[in-house]
């Protein structure tokens, strides 16, 4: 039971009666009136209507996505003989961030009322629901009845799984574009002849059929069908060099939500995807399949991934890949070569499986050591940050070119053009059948 406004404002009217009635009088008078106020508050709270005559489902999405909005609908049925109004209140998980989580609530008997907010999980993992409050209106407005509803409700949160359905409606538009996609058409990649069709700007000159284009008086092109089935395998490194944060995220999270990206593109193309988790040891392995059931293992297999402070060791994350799968794969190597020594070292370490399969190194850059790197100097603080991120910045590039000189393809690019980078990349391999 919790006073309301109109209960303390009928307290304090009983202050003036007191001091009139006189210090004899008075004292008696203002106890009385307040146990009257308070006697009459509780049986308004007695006839107050009754919490557990509502029933609160709460619903939201089978998996939620880290560090974006996500909707939660409740819908609040009273299942009583009389109206109820007053406040709700919903409890989601500690660490995550809710928008407009309390709503006035008035519902009819028999009738429903439905309320959305929004909640941004900072974390992935599984987490829960602490449950729901209440403060219905009782008879006269003194007070309101208080309760807690066990809507306990336990939620997993995932890498940002509410991109893949972004993919999906751009690529049905034709307008992946739009995030930074560099696609060729679907049809017309690959070796297979399927069909004819009109030229259209953009084509390759070479897949121009003059004989039908003599036919028909204007330019055909030969239409190849798309080559499937192809593996992509994900080799992620979870070890202490992806403890480090950029724009305060880890950047094993930026990588999660990329490769994740990657994968739905590879598995809506009809290519193979696995994945292969390492740090000084082999963490997690998923053969390379196909299909909607394999796109469930890879997610639930990455959710809850954490960076481990040991360090890594690719070689024999690679010998335990070369034991299990020999056909020719992409693999997508997600990790950190920082100077010369580490792209040296990789290098070295993987050269049957630079032999064997087309190898994408992909690397996270930070834009705050970019802007060091390139900003202006006003101070001698500032001389020496810049030094500093220079050379740091010069390392990497040396790296790279090393992987490049190697064997390997790299990428270097910020958390927010990776996934799109990664996509490119992968339409390219597609378009040039490097597989």
């Amino acid at each position: 039971m919790v006073p309301t406004r109109r209960f303390w404002l009928l307290v304090a009217m009983g202050i003036p009666v007191a001091i009139v009635a006189g210090a004899t009088g008075g004292p008696l008078l203002l106890i009385a009136y307040n146990v009257a106020l308070v006697a009459i508050a509780w049986v308004t709270a007695l006839m107050g209507p009754d919490p557990r005559r509502l029933a609160v489902v709460r619903t939201f999405d089978p998996v939620l996505s880290v560090r974006v909005p996500n909707k939660i609908t409740v819908t609040i049925e009273n299942t009583g003989a009389e109206p109820m109004q007053g406040l709700f209140r919903d409890e989601p998980p500690l660490d995550h961030q809710a928008t407009q989580r309390e709503t006035r609530l008035r519902v009819e008997p028999g009738r429903e009322s439905v309320f959305q907010y929004s909640i941004t999980p900072n974390t992935r993992g599984s987490d829960f629901f602490r449950g729901s409050f209440v403060r219905l209106d009782c008879p006269l407005g003194l007070v309101r009845k208080q309760a807690y509803l066990n809507t306990s409700q336990v939620v997993r949160v995932y890498p940002n799984v509410l991109a893949l359905r972004e993919f999906d409606l751009l690529k049905h538009k034709g307008k992946l574009d739009q995030i930074g996609i560099r696609k060729s058409r679907i049809k017309g990649l690959g070796t297979e002849f399927e069909s004819l069709r009109d030229y259209a700007e953009g084509d390759d000159y070479r897949k121009i059929d003059w004989k039908a284009t003599a036919r028909r008086g204007k330019l055909v092109v030969r239409q190849f069908e798309q080559e499937r089935n192809q593996p992509v395998i994900l080799v992620v490194d979870v070890g202490r060099k992806m403890l480090a944060d950029v724009n305060g995220v880890s950047k094993l999270d930026h990588v999660l939500d990329a490769s994740l990206m990657l994968s739905h593109a590879a598995m809506v193309s009809g290519d193979l995807v696995g994945l292969l988790v390492y740090s000084d040891t082999v963490r997690r392995y998923v053969p390379p399949r196909k299909g909607r059931n394999q796109a469930g293992v890879i997610v639930d297999a990455i959710h809850d991934l954490t960076a481990e402070p040991l360090a890594s060791s690719p070689q024999r994350a690679f010998s335990y890949l070369g034991r299990r799968w020999s056909r020719r794969a992409l693999i997508v190597l997600f990790t950190e070569v920082e100077d010369e020594d580490d792209a040296r070292n990789l290098t070295a370490g993987l050269r049957q499986a630079l032999r064997r399969h087309l190898t994408l190194v992909v690397r996270v850059a930070d834009p705050d050591l970019l802007r060091s790197a390139a900003g202006r100097v006003e101070s001698e603080e500032d001389l020496f940050q810049k030094a500093a991120s220079l050379q740091f910045v010069n390392e990497r590039q040396k790296a790279g070119s090393l992987l490049d000189a190697g064997g390997f393809h790299s990428l270097e690019t910020e958390p927010q053009d990776l996934a799109a980078a990664l996509v490119s990349f992968y339409f390219q391999v597609k378009e040039r059948s490097l597989l």
